[in-house]
């Protein structure tokens, strides 16, 4: 039996948004995740997203194996700190246009948080006053296919987000992930980290896309210091696993494969 996958969505996109990925993974591996993170009033958003690993924690503490642990940005992060917290808890993690922060990436969002400016270098201040409500779907799906974010989605991918980061309302329908919760996340944004680089005991790939302005060439500096780091690249930009979800579906079954390899002959008697 393979081990499972553990699949931790980006900020504002409740994870079946993903589901043309999960499709591509299922035949092989079996799939787990959380409808939305942040969500939970048990685990409420906290500076530097301690809460959220801890949600993260509790729900593969109830599993009876190791995961792959793979997230997309916000869900990447809080893999790699949820590893670096427990390490038995996982094979291996890959964090799909997550960065691995410097030293200098996190004075500089310390900075930020302290002097009033963390909306200027995170999403935040563009999801201020972002439409929240529509009268249908089809609607929302002609509002969404005019926006920067969602252009290069595969149809499948922008249907799914429609269909499932929407719910309805009085007037029609509204998007689902809270609003304030997702400005709360970008501006909890992490300058700590519950470990180095250095100490994390899997194997982490990050998989940055090609044209991303979120996980920039400098951060491959932080994934060299991880014992069995890769820093990969895959066409597309920051939303590449709803860009291309098959093409990603390949990338993450091939590392998996790998790993999986090299584990078996680390244990083969010499």
């Amino acid at each position: 039996m393979p081990s499972p996958i553990f699949f931790a969505h980006a900020n504002g996109f409740p994870s079946a948004t993903y589901g043309k990925l999960f499709d591509a993974l299922r035949p092989d591996y079996p799939l787990h995740y959380l409808e939305q993170h942040a969500h939970d009033p048990r685990f409420p958003v906290d500076d530097n997203w301690g809460g959220l690993v801890d949600e993260l924690l509790h729900h593969l503490e109830a599993l009876d194996q190791p995961v792959w642990g793979v997230g997309h940005s916000l869900g990447g992060v809080l893999h790699y700190h949820a590893a670096l917290r427990r390490p038995q808890l996982y094979r291996g993690v890959v964090m799909l246009d997550s960065p691995v922060l410097t030293l200098a990436d996190r004075l500089v969002i310390r900075a930020a948080k302290r002097f009033g400016f963390i909306d200027r270098i995170t999403p935040a201040g563009r999801t201020l006053g972002r439409r929240e409500a529509f009268d249908d779907a089809a609607q929302a799906r002609l509002y969404f296919a005019g926006k920067g974010l969602f252009r290069r989605f595969d149809p499948e991918c922008l249907d799914a987000y429609v269909e499932h980061g929407l719910a309805p309302s009085d007037k029609g329908l509204r998007l689902k992930f809270d609003p304030a919760t997702e400005i709360s996340i970008y501006r909890s944004v992490p300058h700590l980290s519950p470990g180095r680089p250095q100490q994390l005991q899997v194997p982490l790939a990050v998989v940055r896309g090609r044209h991303s302005r979120v996980v920039l060439p400098h951060h491959a500096r932080s994934v060299q210091r991880i014992p069995r780091g890769e820093y990969l690249t895959l066409p597309g930009g920051h939303m590449f696993p709803l860009e291309r979800p098959a093409q990603t579906a390949d990338l993450l079954r091939s590392l998996f494969q790998r790993w999986e390899s090299h584990s078996d002959a680390e244990k083969e008697p010499a």
